[in-house]
């Protein structure tokens, strides 16, 4: 386990006081799921959970909404009328000051009436934000509204490309200097996945090496985009916790892939995700005078 993941992790996962209770780990919402993609906001929720968050509550299209609910009980949904747009954006922002984080973007509608609603409710909104997918795509143009708010953009590759409007090819050393040199303009913290995932924040640099060859199957990142939401709803820097959530993703989706290979399914990681989580504290309590 890197040295630096250790750290890291010390800040995301200390020790609890017998005395806690449901909300200081965080709640977070997730605004996620459309007709089409209605998968997206189970993986972001049990991503979300099984990372540590106390609640995990989901607005989205109806149909997605059913499909979540009747996956888990853990899982809290509230439905749109229809797919997400400005007036549920107003409505929403009224509420997020309840939550500690917010996760936007991913399964989506791809339409302009979309990407309106997610930039007026990222700019409304004052908590951490995880932008992934949709919400990447709806801000290209549009950066200004990042300025003076804690953000976490997931993209991948396309994403990244159509985020800056350059291509990113699969050179380490390129990624690095692009995810660095983009963080810093756009004064946030970037997370670019691929085999080899690149985390920036302008300053500082993490290579994740953790992952599988079978993680392409579909939801694997949407997860990542729940992982990132419970760390940051931690309170910790955006930094740490892209980086602690993307070798959790990558270990999870790992050890799922040993398992089952070419099988793989996005939503096996779930049960390897608190394994890894578990190492992680196991880690911290061997370092921890007692």
């Amino acid at each position: 386990m890197n040295n630096d993941i250790k750290t890291m992790a010390t800040k995301l996962y200390p020790k609890r006081d017998q005395w806690v209770h449901k909300g200081d780990f965080g709640y977070v919402l997730i605004i996620s799921g459309g007709r089409t993609y209605s998968g997206s906001p189970v993986f972001n929720a049990m991503g979300a959970l099984r990372a540590g968050a106390d609640l995990a509550v989901l607005h989205g299209h109806p149909r997605a909404m059913d499909i979540a609910a009747s996956y888990a009980p853990d899982i809290i949904t509230s439905p749109f009328l229809g797919e997400f747009n400005s007036s549920n954006a107003e409505e929403i922002s009224s509420e997020t000051s309840r939550y500690q984080s917010l996760v936007i973007g991913c399964g989506l509608e791809r339409s302009e009436e979309t990407f309106a609603a997610i930039r007026a409710l990222v700019e409304k909104s004052d908590i951490p934000m995880v932008l992934d997918a949709e919400a990447i795509r709806a801000i290209a143009g549009h950066t200004e509204i990042l300025k003076d708010k804690k953000i976490i953009l997931t993209p991948n590759s396309e994403e990244f490309r159509i985020l800056t409007g350059g291509e990113v090819g699969i050179d380490e050393n390129e990624r690095k200097e692009k995810v660095q040199r983009w963080a810093s303009a756009l004064s946030t913290t970037i997370l670019l996945k691929g085999a080899v995932d690149i985390i920036s924040d302008g300053k500082n640099i993490f290579v994740n090496k953790t992952g599988s060859v079978y993680m392409t199957k579909g939801g694997f990142g949407d997860i990542l985009a729940g992982v990132t939401g419970a760390l940051l709803a931690r309170g910790s820097d955006t930094f740490s916790v892209a980086s602690v959530a993307a070798h959790i993703n990558g270990t999870a989706g790992d050890l799922a892939g040993q398992k089952y290979g070419e099988g793989v399914l996005a939503s096996d990681s779930f049960d390897f995700i608190p394994l890894v989580v578990k190492e992680l504290q196991i880690h911290l309590k061997r370092k921890t005078p007692s």
